[in-house]
């Protein structure tokens, strides 16, 4: 099975980006390395931290907020569960969520997934470039959405119209130039029909 071994944020400052995320409290589960890469707007993906319980949202949200995040959603209760939306400085956007609605335990930082969600063009193409290089599809909704199958404490991948993703992050879809993300696998270098990059990262858990 194919699955993502690394996620790498390209940023300005990678000192402040990694205080950053240390405090946000991903640290651990994406890196970050030096870039200038041009880009503008919408990058078109998200990262999310699905969690249990709404106190772990709020604790996740008011971490970033203490280390300059900016709000895009406030964190609030829908008809899915919780959550809300921040931008972290360097521009990468983060969905902190949970399905439910009590709190019954403490707000700690617990992690139960992260998903990285590229907005693409035409999910029933990209989903058969993917499924192409060895990833195996999980859950699939036509044309609408597609999460692929990882193993335990992977980074999952899932895809969804960039239109659409950028709604649910609170932004406008216009943006050019790079992601400033970088996926690395087993499965090779290659650049996705969206223009994703994704390097060989061997030998790694």
């Amino acid at each position: 099975m194919t699955t993502i071994k690394s996620v790498v944020l390209e940023v300005p400052d990678p000192s402040a980006a990694e205080a950053f995320y240390a405090a946000f409290g991903v640290g651990d589960h994406v890196g970050v390395r030096a870039a200038e890469a041009p880009t503008t707007g919408f990058r078109g993906y998200t990262l999310s931290l699905v969690v249990s319980r709404p106190n772990i949202v709020d604790a996740f949200v008011g971490a970033a907020l203490a280390g300059g995040a900016t709000v895009l959603k406030p964190a609030k209760k829908g008809f899915w569960g919780y959550g809300g939306v921040v931008q972290a400085p360097d521009g990468a956007i983060w969905k902190i969520a949970t399905s439910s609605k009590k709190n019954d335990g403490p707000a700690t930082r617990q992690i139960d997934d992260i998903v990285l969600l590229l907005g693409v063009e035409d999910v029933k193409a990209t989903k058969q470039f993917y499924v192409d290089r060895g990833l195996e599809v999980g859950k699939s909704y036509g044309r609408k959405y597609v999460e692929f199958a990882t193993a335990p404490s992977n980074v999952k991948l899932a895809l969804y119209g960039r239109r659409a993703l950028a709604k649910d992050a609170g932004v406008s879809p216009d943006g050019t130039g790079s992601h400033r993300i970088v996926i690395g696998s087993d499965a090779g270098p290659f650049v996705d029909p969206d223009g994703f990059a994704w390097e060989t990262v061997p030998g790694r858990a």
